[in-house]
Formats: structure tokens, C-alpha cells, sequence
């Protein structure tokens, strides 16, 4: 298959609402969604299309709660650019593994785990993360 660069090029917009943001992340999910046979296609994966699609649709959730404007704009941008590189084959197979099909989330640890490990990471506040 050869690559199209342009094939799926879009000009950077500024959503003027969070209706028309919605909107925006609409098509985008669309977009993953029909990609997903196609993209199971082009990196032989061992997976069929419909665990794609659950995985695509579990990377979406996990930014539901986003309400900052420009934080679901920055979303977006790396949300299309990632369905670009993808569809133009520009990644790996196994980039495909680890970022879209693997479940980054922590697994749930008692206090005695985290205490033997030496650090208590839920009380830990991120560097940059706006509190005071």
C-alpha cells in the first residue's frame, strides 16, 4: 500500500463552543470506528476489528471528563494526528499494540502494598497540576 500523506490532512480549527467541540470529537470517534477493519488490515493484527473498536472506545472515555476548551482542543489535534500516522502506516504493529490496545490504567493496591513499595502515590500531587 503506499502512503498518501495528505489522505487524511485536515487545516487546524479552533472549536467557538463546546457544542461545535463535541461535534468535533464526534467525527473523530467516527472516524477511529470505521478505520478500525482497515487498520486491522494494514498491521495484520491478531485482533478483530470489534476489540479494536472497544479499545478505541475505552481510550475515548477515558477522557470524558474533560471540560477545559483547550484541553479537548489539544486532544483532538493528537487524536487526529494519531488516526493519520496510523491509517498512512507510519507507525509499527507494535506501536499499534502498546498505545492503542494496552490498558494503561494502574491496577488497585491495598495501603501494605504501596507501604512495602515505599511511596504512597495517591497522595503524591502532580508538578504541574494547577492546585494551590
Amino acid at each position: 500500500m503506499t502512503t498518501i500523506p495528505s489522505r487524511l490532512a485536515q487545516m487546524t480549527r479552533i472549536s467557538s463552543s463546546r457544542a461545535e467541540a463535541r461535534l468535533r470529537v464526534i467525527d473523530l470517534y467516527r472516524a477511529w470506528v470505521r478505520a478500525a477493519p482497515e487498520i486491522c488490515t494494514i498491521y495484520a493484527l491478531n485482533v478483530t476489528p470489534t476489540y479494536l473498536r472497544q479499545s478505541i472506545r475505552q481510550k475515548f472515555e477515558q477522557n470524558r471528563h474533560v471540560t477545559d476548551q483547550r484541553a479537548i482542543e489539544v486532544l483532538l489535534l493528537k487524536g487526529q494526528q494519531e488516526l493519520q500516522e496510523t491509517l498512512n502506516c507510519w507507525k509499527q504493529p507494535d506501536h499499534i499494540y502498546g498505545i492503542i490496545l494496552q490498558n494503561n490504567q494502574r491496577p488497585h493496591r491495598t495501603f501494605l502494598q504501596k507501604f512495602y513499595e515505599g511511596r504512597d502515590e495517591d497522595a503524591v500531587l502532580p508538578a504541574a497540576s494547577g492546585t494551590v
